[in-house]
C-alpha cells in the first residue's frame, strides 16, 4: 500500500500542471520535516502558479523557520498584494500577522486599498 507521499507524486506524474497537487505534495514534505523538499515545491508553485495564494503565508512561514527573513517579508508582502487583488479579506489578515510578527510589529497596516 502507498503512502499519501507516494500517492502525490504518482498524481503528480499523472497531472504535472495541477498546482493543488504540488501544493499538496509541499505540505506533505513539510509536515514530515522534509524542509528542502517543501521548499521545491512552494518555490515551484511562485514561479509557475503566482495566483495560488495559499502558497505565500506557508512559504513565508518555511522562509522564516530556515532563517531566510528578507524572502519571508518580501513573500508575504507579495501574498498581501495579491489577496488585495483577489479581495481575500481572511488570506490578507493571516499574511498581515504574520508579516507583523516577523518584523516585530503589532500594529495594523489600515491601507485597505479596496
Amino acid at each position: 500500500m502507498q503512502n499519501r507521499l507516494e500517492q502525490l507524486q504518482e498524481f503528480l506524474k499523472e497531472s504535472p500542471n495541477d498546482s493543488f497537487l504540488i501544493y499538496a505534495l509541499a505540505s506533505e514534505y513539510l509536515k514530515i520535516g522534509d524542509f528542502n523538499q517543501a521548499l521545491k515545491y512552494f518555490e515551484k508553485l511562485i514561479d509557475d502558479f503566482p495566483d495560488y495564494l495559499a502558497t505565500y503565508y506557508h512559504l513565508g512561514k518555511l522562509y522564516q523557520s530556515l532563517g531566510k527573513v528578507e524572502e519571508a517579508s518580501q513573500t508575504f508582502l507579495k501574498g498581501m498584494d495579491l489577496a488585495k487583488r483577489k479581495r481575500d479579506l481572511h488570506a490578507l489578515s493571516e499574511l498581515k500577522n504574520a508579516y507583523a510578527l516577523l518584523n516585530g510589529s503589532d500594529e495594523d497596516d489600515d491601507d485597505e486599498d479596496w
